[in-house]
Parts: structure tokens; C-alpha cells; sequence
């Protein structure tokens, strides 16, 4: 909320952007509630809200006073051509919150129509700061919406989960991209939960899909674009050596990763051939919410050697490893990443209780602690 507050007090508009259910729309109440002066709340999921800002859009916004909040955005773009005059007008008495929950027409009109005018800030789900870390495994088998997370039951949050897999195919997506078949894009969201944390393939995915690898690679940058998946970039550089140069694409809800593998309980999860990478993705996005996304890259040499997460913050190179065990060790890949690139420190990120040092530069890291560690290399 402080940096919402921050944005406003510097920026005419801020932009939350996440994906849907993910909690903006209760953001967005809370600083309406606490909000001192006029508040306007735009909902452009409703057609008569739709219909009034298409028909007489500059009428409507540029006389507002004090906050006006425009939910899913990303419904009428053309709203961006007419908010930069407001935006710059010096008699402007009003402040935008804009809420989206697809970066990829969102932020292009943004960038277009408001450069310098807009502050975006990430909406993520539920990170274990917010939940506390007796709820770490509640979490991960769960996710991170907070409607999913907080179900009575097992079976109530695999209703959730199917009602929310249902309307973000069949109603959001053709919203975005009417010429994208939704049984298509269910198709190749159900198999990338079989793919989640591989190096990308668009040849591979379009085969088992019947599709040209142009169209997989659509479907791929559309699930990204809605917030539903992470494409995590290779990082390269002249090391002399063959490097992986695809990226890696990750479900970024690990509640909707075990619904669509038709897992509803932890015992099953443990079992299941994707258990090291549900902890993978998992893991990566909790490091992810605590420390940034900006500059992140993974590493992965043709001989093997790889990093699963390098971040890269004010002039250092901080790595990270995730290991499903009780007990992590290090490995002949960890050194080889340490001397490749330069690591401030790697941490070795796993489930258990204990920190501890695992050898020169590296330490084993319980996930609960992500956010206690410093980036800033003694800045």
C-alpha cells in the first residue's frame, strides 16, 4: 500500500499489474477506504462502465477530483490516448489508479501513451512473508490466490481452481485474443504444466499440439502476457563455452500447476514425476516477489552445469539453487556456476529449517528466510 501511495504522491497515474483474482481489486478498495477526498471507482468488466468511458471518455475523467480507479483497463485501450492530455494538463485535480491484468496490450498503450506518466508496480500472490512460514506447504500445494489459498477444504479449493481455469479460457482469453481457439490454448496450458521448468521447445510443443511452432510460441507469449506463466531468460555472455539459449518457461501459480497435473493432495504431489520442479517454480517466485523480477536470468552451459535463478543487483551477481531435500549438498555445477559468473553468493533454497554454510560462498537457505537476505553485496 506505501508504494501505491508513493506512486500517486509523485506520479499522475500507477498501474497494478497482475493477474485476475490475484487481489488489485482489493487494493484498490482498501485505498479508496482510506482515501482522503473524492473517490471514483470505474469497473470496466460492466458494460454500462464500458459503454459511458468509449462514448464521452475525456467528459468523464478530466473534471474528477481526487482518485479514480479504472479496473481492467486493458477492456478499452483506447482509454490510454485520452488520459495523456489529463495526465499533463496543470489543472489536473485527480490521480489515476489503473488496474490490468494483461501486460502484454496493457503495457504496450502505457508505454505508447504514458511514458513518464505512469508508475507500474507487480501484483503477485500470496508470498509466505503475508502467510507466515507455518503455512510454507499450504501455500505451495495452494497457491497464491488468495480465494484458493483460504478454502475450506481440499475440495472446495479444486472448485475454485476449476471455476477459475474455466473463466480465464473461455471468457478472458477471447476478450484478448478473439482469434486464439480456447480449446486450443486449454490444450497447451494442460501441457505446459507437463513441460513446467523445461527450456522452451516451440518445434516440440507445436508437434504434440498439431500447430506450427509460430502458433506455440503465441500461445506461450499470450499465457505470459495474462500473468499465467513465467518465461524466465538464459543469461549469456562470451565464457567460452556453449551455452543454453532458450528459456525456460515455469507455471507461475503453483496451485494452478497441481490443479491441471490433477493433484488435490500433498501426498500426491510427493509422488508425482514433477514434485522437484513444482518446488522449483514455487521457490523461484517467492525469491521473485521478495527481491524484484527485474534482471533475472537462468544459466545452463551444453555440458550440464547450470543455475536455476541468477539475479543481477546493483553491480553483483547473486545466485540461486533449488533443492527438494531435507538436507541440500553442493554440487560440481554450483562451483563451476560460482567461477562462470562471478557470484556474489549462491544460496541453496530448500524447504527445511536450518541456514547453514555449505562451503565458501555458498549456503543452505530455508525458503521462509528469502526475505531476510541482502542483496546490496555491503553497500
Amino acid at each position: 500500500m506505501h508504494q501505491i501511495r508513493q506512486g500517486l504522491s509523485e506520479f499522475p497515474a500507477v498501474a497494478l499489474l497482475g493477474a485476475r483474482q490475484v487481489g488489485k481489486t482489493t487494493l484498490a478498495r482498501l485505498l479508496t477506504s482510506e482515501w482522503e477526498g473524492p473517490t471514483t471507482v470505474f469497473d470496466l468488466e460492466e458494460y454500462a462502465a464500458r459503454a459511458a468511458l468509449s462514448a464521452t471518455p475525456d467528459r468523464l475523467l478530466r473534471r474528477r477530483q481526487g482518485l479514480v480507479v479504472l479496473d481492467e483497463v486493458q477492456r478499452l485501450p483506447q482509454l490510454f490516448e485520452v488520459l495523456r492530455p489529463i495526465c499533463d494538463d496543470p489543472a489536473r485535480r485527480c490521480v489515476f489508479l489503473l488496474l490490468g491484468s494483461a501486460s502484454l496490450d496493457l503495457v504496450r498503450g502505457l508505454s505508447e501513451s504514458l511514458a513518464g506518466r505512469v508508475r507500474f508496480l507487480d501484483v503477485a500472490g500470496l508470498s509466505l512473508s503475508e502467510v507466515g512460514p507455518e503455512s510454507q506447504d499450504k501455500l505451495w500445494m495452494r497457491g497464491g490466490f488468495p480465494r484458493a489459498f483460504l478454502a475450506s477444504s481440499s475440495a472446495s479449493w479444486g472448485r475454485w481452481m476449476e471455476s477459475f481455469g474455466r473463466t480465464f479460457v473461455e471468457r478472458d482469453i477471447p476478450s484478448l485474443a478473439p482469434r486464439v481457439p480456447p480449446e486450443n490454448l486449454n490444450r497447451f496450458w494442460r501441457m505446459l504444466a507437463h513441460r513446467h521448468g523445461q527450456v522452451w521447445n516451440a518445434s516440440a510443443v507445436a508437434r504434440s499440439m498439431d500447430v506450427g511452432p509460430a502458433a506455440a510460441n503465441r500461445y506461450r507469449d499470450l499465457l505470459a502476457g495474462t500473468f499465467m506463466v513465467r518465461v524466465l531468460l538464459p543469461w549469456f555472455e562470451n565464457l567460452g563455452k556453449r551455452l543454453v539459449k532458450s528459456p525456460r518457461v515455469f507455471l507461475r501459480d503453483s496451485g494452478v500447476l497441481h490443479h491441471l497435473l490433477g493433484l488435490y493432495d500433498p501426498d500426491e504431489l510427493a509422488m508425482h514425476p514433477r514434485y522437484g520442479a513444482s518446488w522449483e517454480g514455487f521457490a523461484l517466485e517467492q525469491v521473485l516477489i521478495a527481491h524484484g523480477e527485474r534482471q533475472a536470468y537462468y544459466y545452463r552451459t551444453q555440458r550440464g552445469a547450470e543455475l536455476d535463478l541468477l539475479l543481477l543487483r546493483r553491480g553483483h551477481r547473486w545466485g540461486f539453487d533449488f533443492k527438494c531435500s531435507d538436507a541440500p549438498r553442493t554440487t560440481k555445477s554450483m562451483r563451476v556456476a560460482i567461477t562462470d559468473l562471478g557470484l556474489r553468493h549462491l544460496w541453496v533454497v530448500y524447504p527445511g529449517d536450518l541456514e547453514y554454510q555449505l562451503g565458501e560462498q555458498i549456503t543452505a537457505l530455508p525458503l521462509v528466510r528469502i526475505h531476510g537476505i541482502d542483496l546490496r553485496g555491503g553497500e
